[in-house]
């Protein structure tokens, strides 16, 4: 069975080079914020939740506001990237540590 959330933010198609099979045995908890993945797909987890993606960073802005007018802070057809930030940038823009 697969879940799929509301804000689930999936992106482009990743180059050969980085893509990654998704894990057979799921995780049990996969934070918020968790930037994954699977195949020839790259995501961010818009919640807490299981998930069986390859998780390789974290992205602390909120692409997913459910309660917002607009809800997703992405829209159909922007370019996303993402930079390595420091550790007291990621906790001001509203990152969460969590234990791997």
């Amino acid at each position: 069975m697969r879940l799929v959330l509301p804000g689930f933010a999936f992106l482009a198609e990743l180059p050969e080079q980085i893509r990654a099979p998704r894990h057979v045995t799921p995780r049990s908890f996969v934070p918020k914020g968790s930037v994954g993945i699977a195949n020839n797909q790259t995501a961010v987890y818009p919640n807490d939740t299981p998930g069986g993606w390859q998780i390789i960073g974290n992205c602390p802005l909120p692409l997913f506001n459910q309660a917002s007018p607009d809800q997703s802070l992405l829209k159909v057809g922007d370019r996303v990237q993402f930079h390595a930030i420091s550790k007291q940038k990621f906790l001001s823009l509203g990152g969460r540590l969590w234990d791997a």
